[in-house]
């Protein structure tokens, strides 16, 4: 089979690699298409503190399944499936608590295990979630996309009154617009970034208003307007303290990005307006969830997608995601 390795921080191949085999409790998924995540291109320069080399990348995949472990129903071959790249070990205090995306022994398919940049990946058959056939095979490999956003507004549990800002106009935003739009009916929903075309992108996703604020500081943007929900999907560190600022008194914060950098905060910034400030990694078990919401129709994944490479053409497609964010978003791989 062909897959795309990372042999090392600047090293992409793609490698011909023998068939692997399901293991005890696992399935072998043929992938048909996966697409393309910032986290791919970190691990790629070796920006990426989790992953371990050499590794085949890719954690949003789709296929079907051709083969299963022992213990697996054999009648699951042939199941259309979206991977949820999170592997926990069930017993743990955080898996015990139904938080297995922070999992004491984590591991994500695709950063510490082998993932989907391939024709055959393996997966543990409970992460492997069986797909409507209304969800169509070019979309499916977004479910993981819109998990993320999924998870940090379980955090934050939006209403339809709120004033929501989000920092950062990327596939992270993008998705955090949709849900907040077509599943919250948040009435305003505020998008701020530096890049115009990725701010028209924020437009077609269904934010209300859009703020560039590579000139002029956002505050003075605002025009006194108070968020009420703020979700940083830019994740520099900088953001924090400004969205700590800008928020209204009882706002809820929600963070997602992993900067090793320092930001400064002072106690009473938070407490004199009693902040709640959340954190989101990955995602806790939100496939089923998410698979419903597009379903429903409440959920847009098409709007993601700007570009479609074949499998062979991943460097490529790796490099205009990574040098071209004001024209690429979502970049889908057609594996088969």
């Amino acid at each position: 089979m062909k897959s795309v390795v990372i042999e090392r921080p600047g090293s992409l191949t793609i490698e011909t690699r023998p068939l692997p085999q399901p293991a005890a409790g696992e399935v072998r998924v043929k992938v048909q298409y996966a697409s393309i995540c910032g986290s791919d291109v970190h691990i790629w320069h070796g920006h990426n503190p989790f992953a371990r080399y050499p590794r085949v990348i890719g954690h949003e995949f789709f296929g079907r399944i051709d083969a299963v472990g022992e213990g697996i129903d054999s009648r699951r071959i042939g199941e259309r499936v979206a991977v949820d790249p999170v592997v926990s070990c069930g017993h743990c205090y955080p898996c015990s608590v139904g938080r297995p995306n922070v999992c004491s022994e984590l591991q994500v398919i695709g950063v510490h295990r082998d993932g989907g940049f391939s024709e055959y990946a393996l997966a543990p058959a409970d992460n492997a979630w069986p797909l409507p056939e209304s969800i169509p095979d070019t979309l499916a490999s977004l479910v993981e996309p819109f998990t993320i956003a999924a998870n940090i507004t379980a955090f934050l549990q939006p209403t339809a009154n709120d004033i929501a800002l989000i920092y950062g106009a990327g596939p992270m935003g993008l998705t955090a617009i949709q849900v907040l739009k077509g599943v919250y009916g948040v009435q305003q929903v505020i998008v701020v970034d530096r890049l115009p075309e990725r701010l028209a992108l924020a437009q077609e996703n269904g934010a209300d208003q859009v703020i560039d604020n590579s000139q002029r500081p956002l505050d003075a943007q605002l025009d006194g307007i108070k968020p009420t929900l703020i979700i940083d999907a830019a994740c520099h560190p900088s953001i924090l303290a400004e969205a700590v600022a800008l928020a209204s008194p009882a706002a809820r914060i929600g963070l997602l990005g992993f900067s090793g950098e320092p930001c400064t905060l002072t106690q009473q910034s938070l407490t004199s307006k009693e902040l709640s400030l959340f954190t989101s990694r990955l995602n806790s078990k939100r496939f089923p969830q998410v698979i419903g919401w597009i379903e429903q129709g409440l959920l847009q994944p098409e709007k993601l997608v700007t570009h479609t490479f074949a499998l062979s053409e991943i460097e490529q497609a790796m490099t205009l995601f990574e040098k071209q964010p004001r024209h690429c978003c979502k970049v889908i791989l057609k594996v088969d």
